[in-house]
């Protein structure tokens, strides 16, 4: 019998997607996934079908999760103004974890996942390496929203919380809105296809910029360290590979992978330029007997677009989860590796 039972909260997603693998691979967890759709792929979890944004249906879906003891929060829902992100987002958070609360009195902790965003890594340059007891940028900001709302549920009970704040998280997972790895790996193959070299799209500040990541895998095992180790109850976390690297220095690598030629610094939109692709992904899809994923959910280039016009350094402080205990770290470059090869096994690109 399992001696843990995990909800886990945006559970199709890059994060969601790897941390119910991860978990089920371990054996003694019990898992629960909430999503708005079904999984159309093999998982260890049972899903509920739910929205968050509806508290009447959340009530009603989560009322009969009684012996729940962790809770993992990955979900989040865009919105076109930075604004509008925090009420929808924080009532996701609220909706989910009160009733799952109320129903099941041996909660032992609730694990939020942030993003480096809190510190404005999205507005412009900030302090960098960024530390954790940094203060957000001006307000608002959904992440402070969700954080503050979760210290102060806390307050009194028997659980414990915790939060990690990776940035720019690589995996597979469809229809995800922030996932560079699938961006890349489309990019590349249809490049090739055309004939072309393997253009940098970005700013030429973003080519030179210092930038880090976080391997969807890496998170899964912090985020179960988190949500299991005393040492992190109630604290906040910097995570993310544990080194740093500047685009021109892996393009090579990427280019060496798919068999391409390296071009020069080509600065375009892709969620422009990639527009009128569909035709040819098919096409190729249909030439390398790929899996039939519609092309608008294979990649998603305004995040590509995001990340690769981000022309300042990007860098957290990783010191704290080291000091308090978690000592994971991997190299980015061989992630990439690993991860292109993952979706070429996949049968997602040839």
């Amino acid at each position: 019998m399992a001696k843990n039972k995990a909800v886990v909260v945006g559970a199709l997603g890059v994060i969601g997607r790897k941390l119910i693998e991860h978990l089920g691979k371990l054996g003694d967890w019990e898992i629960v996934g909430l999503s708005r759709r079904g999984p159309d792929f093999e998982s260890p979890a049972t899903y509920i079908s739910v929205d968050l944004l509806d508290r009447a249906d959340a009530e009603a879906k989560l009322a009969g999760l009684t012996d729940v003891t962790h809770v993992f929060y990955c979900a989040f829902q865009a919105r076109a103004v930075w604004a509008d992100h925090g009420p929808p987002n924080l009532a996701m958070l609220v909706n989910a974890v009160e009733p799952i609360e109320r129903a099941s009195k041996g909660l032992r902790h609730v694990h939020l996942v942030q993003g480096n965003k809190i510190y404005g890594s999205h507005l412009g340059p900030f302090k960098t390496p960024a530390r954790e007891e940094d203060p957000p940028h001006m307000l608002p900001n959904f992440y402070w929203d969700q954080e503050q709302w979760l210290r102060a549920a806390q307050k009194g009970k028997d659980w414990t919380w915790s939060a990690l704040r990776p940035q720019t998280v690589c995996g597979f997972a469809l229809g995800n809105p922030m996932n560079i790895t699938t961006c890349i790996a489309v990019y590349a193959t249809i490049s090739k296809e055309l004939g072309l070299p393997l253009r940098f799209p970005g700013k030429p500040g973003a080519w030179n910029a210092v930038y880090q990541v976080c391997d969807n895998q890496h998170l899964a095992n912090a985020m179960t360290w988190c949500a299991t180790d005393p040492r992190a109850g109630n604290e906040v976390f910097n995570v993310t590979n544990g080194d740093f690297f500047r685009w021109k220095n892996v393009w090579p690598r990427f280019a060496k992978f798919f068999d391409m030629e390296v071009g020069d610094v080509q600065t375009i939109k892709l969620s422009e330029f990639m527009a009128d692709k569909a035709p040819l992904w098919d096409a190729i899809v249909e030439k390398h007997g790929l899996q039939r994923i519609p092309y608008d959910q294979v990649a998603a280039w305004p995040f590509a677009d995001y990340v690769f016009g981000t022309d300042w350094d990007v860098m957290t402080d990783t010191l704290k989860l080291r000091l308090h205990g978690f000592h994971d770290c991997l190299r980015t470059d061989a992630m990439f590796d690993r991860i292109f090869q993952e979706f070429r096994d996949m049968k997602v690109i040839p």
